[in-house]
């Protein structure tokens, strides 16, 4: 039996389950339903209670499965699983005692040491201190459940990075993509343009793509752009004929700043639900009064206004949740969900005001309109500030060399 469904808070998966009637075997396994994703995902949990081992987790082929405290390592398997924290470690459990009674007799002193080891994990369970487990897969197409959502999970860390030469050769994806890529020269665009000086900020280039949703060709048009009071910026649009899909991104024009931005609004009229925004895809958001706060990376980046970002949140908590249907669903957090979702929805509509919007981008690649410019907006506080050691990790900066560059050190 196959089925496709999409995570909650993650994207499309495919789950299979296989059962013999004869023999009585029963099998399970899952597969990615999207494309490797643009980075690998690495999420780090803390499991403290009975409700962390009950998270649902979906493993990839590819991911790796650590759990510090135990100096353990489980490398990718043959086949991709949705299960829970629980599940994952009673399955290492049994691929150690499989061939328990073999190694006994080849080699006592290591079945002791097997067995040692399997105590350690079942006394995990009993949950008597914290533990944490690290998922990390190069694709970025595994995923752990979040019990508190749409709240932020206070004891899950999300870090997104780029893969290396290593990563991309174990995918099978560093000679495609160097084929796909092209050498990019001044002469690239003379034809195009009609001229060797191509003005960006005049033209319209398309460039072929294919379609997120169902993968088929399609066009990308992208255009630099310069917003009045901020910086100049990137923006790509992509529109499916085939299934009908939209969507738009948005880029940073000029590098990283050398500062984080935060900006915190007041929204207190139906008009600020017009204001433009430009979220990059290194902001996050916060709305205290929901405690909402979507990480860096969600949504991606978006040139919108800030009624079509509460909407862009709405309609991914409503239509990727395919944990909160069915009959395993919990009810308490479908409740929870419809109620967050209707507070989104009369925010939207202008029926729910008197809030904080708070966009915090390390980057600083950020925007926010001031209808006021270039005076000060009473509602609005924008802070600079200096970024710490791990977002300038997730920015990739801790390791850029910027003096010496071409001497043999590195």
């Amino acid at each position: 039996m196959l089925m496709l469904t999409k995570v909650p808070f993650f994207k499309e998966v495919i789950i299979s389950s296989f059962e013999c009637d004869e023999c009585g075997y029963r099998d399970n396994s899952i597969q990615s339903g999207s494309r490797i994703q643009d980075k690998g995902a690495k999420y780090t949990v803390t499991i403290a209670t009975s409700r962390d081992l009950n998270r649902q987790v979906v493993k990839s082929d590819t991911a790796t499965f650590h759990i510090p405290s135990l100096e353990f390592e489980q490398p990718p398997s043959k086949k991709g699983e949705i299960t829970t924290v629980e599940g994952l470690i009673d399955a290492v459990v049994s691929g150690l005692q499989m061939f328990q009674p073999e190694r006994k007799e080849q080699d006592a002193e290591t079945a002791a040491k097997v067995d040692v080891f399997i105590l350690k994990l079942q006394h995990l369970k009993t949950l008597e201190k914290p533990f944490d487990i690290i998922l990390d897969d190069p694709t970025g197409n595994s995923f752990v459940e979040n019990p508190n959502a749409p709240r932020k999970d206070e004891g899950t860390t999300i870090l997104h990075y780029t893969r290396s030469k290593e990563q991309n050769t174990f995918l099978g994806i560093s000679e495609e993509e160097e084929a796909e890529v092209p050498e990019v020269t001044a002469d690239s665009f003379e034809g195009q343009a009609g001229t060797q000086d191509l003005n960006l900020k005049n033209e319209v280039l398309t460039f072929k793509t294919n379609c997120p949703e169902c993968n088929v060709p399609c066009d990308t048009n992208m255009k630099v752009v310069d917003i009045p009071f901020f910086k100049q910026v990137v923006i790509m649009a992509t529109v499916c004929d085939a299934c009908g899909h939209r969507d738009n991104e948005v880029k940073g024009g000029c590098g990283i700043e050398p500062k984080g931005t935060c900006i915190k609004l007041r929204l207190t009229r139906q008009d600020d639900l017009c204001r433009d925004i430009l979220k990059s895809d290194t902001c996050g958001v916060k709305i205290p009064e929901l405690e909402l706060e979507l990480v860096e990376g969600t949504l991606g980046g978006r040139f919108t206004t800030i009624e079509g970002l509460i909407l862009s949140i709405k309609e991914q908590l409503e239509s990727q949740n395919p944990f909160l249907i069915g009959d395993s669903s919990d009810q308490a957090i479908c409740s929870r969900m419809k109620d967050f979702c209707s507070k989104l929805d009369k925010i939207a509509k202008g029926e729910m005001l008197d809030i904080h919007l708070i966009l915090d981008d390390p980057a600083g690649n950020s925007y926010l309109q001031n209808p006021f410019a270039p005076d000060p907006d009473p509602n609005m506080e924008v802070t600079h500030y200096e970024r710490n050691f791990e977002q300038n990790e997730l920015l990739g900066l801790n390791d850029m060399k910027t003096e010496n560059y071409t001497s043999g050190d590195s």
